[in-house]
């Protein structure tokens, strides 16, 4: 079966092309659509066996942009299908599932009125997964559609850790508590990284670093999430890339009482101007970050340290919370790729039973692998992950 699975942001769609069915799973192609709604949009389609394809051209809408994407798709030279119909469902991330979505779900009317009614709770990611829905539907109207929430795999997360110590009123009116994010991510990494280190996926006790610009760090408890560290929002946890995480408050309202901020101003601040960025002011990719780290820069060098000890303080804080842990797994652009960041999360861990192989954390890449020592009591993993297949195999089994 093949199936499209899109994840569609404000300005832009990405997209995969899977081939998948019971014996496994093809990827045909991926790319992305970018600058919607601007003067001038991108497409970048990349094919599996054939040249990189590139467009460059107004955009305005998703629908468009959608359009695009089908069009290359079936293209004599670089397309992947010979006709449209050959897809036979649609996939799509959606970022907030609230409370109504435990799983995945075929899309119908009660399904997208839900969607839309969470978009005040996350504004800047369900309006924009609603519009790949609402552009699918005129384009291949025929095609069943499923959504995948970031939230459903912490839906099993008990109210002793999901609810925030506020006056309750404010969870019965409006449904105030930790969601979690990253799930689909959490959930396939966790999967894999217990089938990698022998372990019984329900009968253990494993922590989940999805580290990159953005990140999150779970507690999965015989194959249910039992705690996450991004709250109501994105914005709770680990050091981001321009995301706080953690912070007190009252330091909050603080700042914007002497700078005379709008809410507005204070959600920007929290969101896009705090975080490694804010702390270093160099950047927020990691990337730039080590090399002014290298370079001696006192602020880059606080804001790496910071970003490294917020990672190994949740790890250290599931491990109590499970009464132990079996697995430590590293996801993420900055967990897959930065071997510094792995090292400095398990050092000092030794107490915990963790013992790096050193050698062997500094060169894998690329590849799903097992870095600790043959005597760790605790098993350290860099897994790679695959949001777009999980949504693609969801969406398979739903409709197949």
């Amino acid at each position: 079966m093949v199936i499209l699975v899109l994840n569609c942001g404000s300005s832009s769609i990405k997209y995969q092309v899977i081939d998948i069915c019971d014996g496994g799973h093809s990827l045909l192609a991926k790319g992305l659509v970018e600058r919607i709604g601007l003067a001038e949009g991108d497409l970048t389609h990349k094919p599996v066996g054939k040249d990189i394809f590139k467009l460059h051209q107004p955009i305005p809408d998703h629908t468009t942009g959608i359009r695009l994407v089908l069009d290359a798709l079936t293209d004599a030279t670089h397309g992947v299908i010979a006709s449209l119909d050959e897809v036979k469902a649609v996939g799509h991330r959606v970022a907030h599932g609230g409370e109504f979505f435990p799983t995945s779900c075929i899309v119908d009317e009660e399904a997208k009125q839900k969607i839309r009614s969470l978009f005040d709770i996350a504004p800047l990611h369900n309006p924009a997964n609603l519009e790949g829905i609402l552009s699918i539907e005129k384009v291949l109207p025929q095609v069943k559609q499923v959504a995948v929430f970031d939230t459903s795999f912490h839906q099993t997360i008990p109210a002793v850790n999901y609810m925030y110590a506020l006056p309750y009123e404010y969870y019965e009116k409006y449904r105030v508590r930790r969601y979690g994010f990253h799930g689909t991510s959490h959930k396939f990494v966790a999967k894999q990284g217990a089938a990698l280190a022998g372990l019984p996926f329900e009968q253990s006790r494993i922590i989940t670093c999805h580290v990159g610009n953005g990140g999150s760090v779970t507690a999965v408890e015989n194959g249910r999430s039992v705690c996450t560290s991004m709250g109501f929002s994105p914005v709770d946890g680990l050091v981001m890339g321009t995301r706080c995480g953690d912070v007190d408050p009252s330091a909050v309202l603080f700042i914007a009482e002497k700078e005379g901020m709008s809410l507005a101003e204070i959600n920007s601040m929290i969101n896009k101007r705090s975080g490694v960025e804010g702390v270093s002011g160099v950047s927020s990719d990691m990337r730039d970050i080590d090399a002014a780290y290298e370079a001696g820069n006192e602020r880059a060098i606080l804001a790496r340290d910071m970003y490294y000890s917020r990672v190994k303080q949740y790890v250290g804080k599931y491990a109590a919370l499970m009464g132990g842990v079996d697995l430590v797994v590293f996801t993420g652009g900055v967990g897959e790729n930065s071997w510094e960041l792995r090292e400095g999360t398990c050092e000092g861990l030794e107490f915990m039973g963790i013992s790096l192989n050193r050698d062997l954390n500094k060169t894998v890449r690329g590849t799903d692998t097992i870095i600790s020592t043959d005597s760790s009591r605790v098993k350290v993993a860099v897994i790679a992950t695959n949001e777009e297949l999980v949504i693609a195999t969801d969406t398979y089994n739903l409709t197949k």
